[in-house]
């Protein structure tokens, strides 16, 4: 399992938007979620910067297996400004 204190490292992106959406999921969301979740949060920061604009900010779907529920929940969380 990788740290807090690393996956706070890897939310940050070289954009503002991802940065502030990502980390908003990692502080609000990721400690309460179940292990296959973490795991597949875990494998969506390994996607570039351009591939994660494309899926949280210009609504593409990944085509990873549950990768789409997991982008949809931080898109809607973002949006709720929580």
């Amino acid at each position: 399992m990788i740290s807090e204190e690393k996956l706070k490292w890897l939310c940050r992106r070289g954009s503002l938007e991802l940065d502030k959406m990502l980390n908003l999921y990692l502080e609000h969301v990721y400690l309460k979620a179940g292990h296959d979740e973490q795991q597949r949060f875990q494998a969506l920061l390994n996607f570039s910067d351009a591939e994660l604009l494309k899926f949280l900010v210009d609504g593409q779907v990944p085509e990873a297996k549950g990768m789409d529920s997991l982008v949809k929940k931080i898109r809607s969380l973002s949006a709720a400004g929580t």
